[in-house]
């Protein structure tokens, strides 16, 4: 039986204050648009975090099953299936009761919605749900895994970023406009940027298995050219937002916290060993979530 410390681990908590930034800013600009739900804030957080969740026990799974974490070559935390410390057949169980979960409070989330919301909506945010869900297993789990063909950053710029901001504001002011889409990319953005400094890190590992990601298709330069590309532009599309919507000079304060950003990316580039990367996994992560909130509290003032 795992106790519950390998459960966490398993879990990865770590990178959850991405997934929910991208909810925050969502719900952050809806509120200034002066059509906000606390019910829709509350359950998009929590839809993003248990997709997320889904998403880091399928891929502790998924790498087992494709052979990435027998090398032994691999940097950051040792995964739960590969060690033993939670067996493959507990591992599909607690996929499932995340599947479980996603779904019940996702279908929540709608049915809150739905009053506002014509059929086709409805119908567009089952589906965009039922693929995010699938999205979150496939990016290593199972027959031909995304992730594996260099697909990642790209669905996680999609479904963690795209989807989970665009998504939000909508279900809080029930129409679109421009004005979600450009954080919505920035956020994106910093999603890739933190699923490609988790390649960078396992680079060696994962060519000898053959899981083919964006950093070992531009190799080693390559790859950080493509981190700083996915930095800068993800920071210009906040700074593009403010200067669009923003009416007041406090609402710039937030972006004080670029300058974390901008700090992890030099260490990035001077970095020597791919190894010493994976401490700015979770820096990243957490820098994101710190510019998420203080956007989110900047921009209503």
């Amino acid at each position: 039986m795992a106790s519950i410390k390998t459960w966490i681990s398993a879990l990865r908590p770590r990178t959850l204050f991405l997934a929910v930034a991208t909810t925050i800013c969502g719900n952050a600009i809806a509120y200034t648009t002066g059509y906000f739900s606390t019910n829709v804030c509350v359950l998009t957080m929590l839809t993003a975090t248990l997709l997320q969740l889904l998403s880091n026990l399928a891929n502790d799974l998924g790498d087992f099953q494709h052979g990435t974490d027998i090398t032994g070559g691999r940097v950051g935390p040792t995964r739960t299936v590969q060690s033993g410390a939670i067996t493959p057949s507990q591992m599909k169980r607690a996929i499932v009761i995340a599947i479980i979960l996603s779904g019940i409070v996702g279908t929540y989330l709608i049915y809150i919605a739905s009053q506002f919301m014509q059929a086709i909506y409805i119908l567009a945010f089952f589906i965009l749900g039922g693929a995010s869900i699938v999205a979150a297993i496939k990016y290593t789990a199972g027959d031909n895994p995304y992730g594996y063909k260099g697909l990642g950053d790209i669905f996680s710029f999609i479904f963690f970023g795209l989807v989970a901001t665009v998504g939000t504001f909508y279900l809080n002011v029930h129409h679109l406009t421009f004005q979600p889409w450009l954080p919505a990319i920035g956020m994106g953005l910093f999603t890739a940027a933190v699923l490609n400094i988790n390649n960078m890190r396992d680079m060696e590992n994962d060519l000898v298995s053959r899981k083919l990601t964006l950093a070992i298709r531009f190799g080693r330069k390559g790859s950080r050219i493509y981190h700083s590309a996915l930095t800068i532009i993800g920071v210009l599309c906040f700074i593009i937002y403010s200067c669009l919507y923003n009416q007041q000079w406090y609402q710039y304060l937030y972006m004080v916290f670029f300058i974390p950003f901008f700090l992890i990316l030099g260490k990035i580039l001077s970095t020597k060993k791919d190894a010493e990367l994976d401490p700015y996994l979770k820096y990243t992560s957490m820098s994101a979530f710190v510019l998420a909130v203080a956007f989110a509290v900047t921009i209503n003032l």
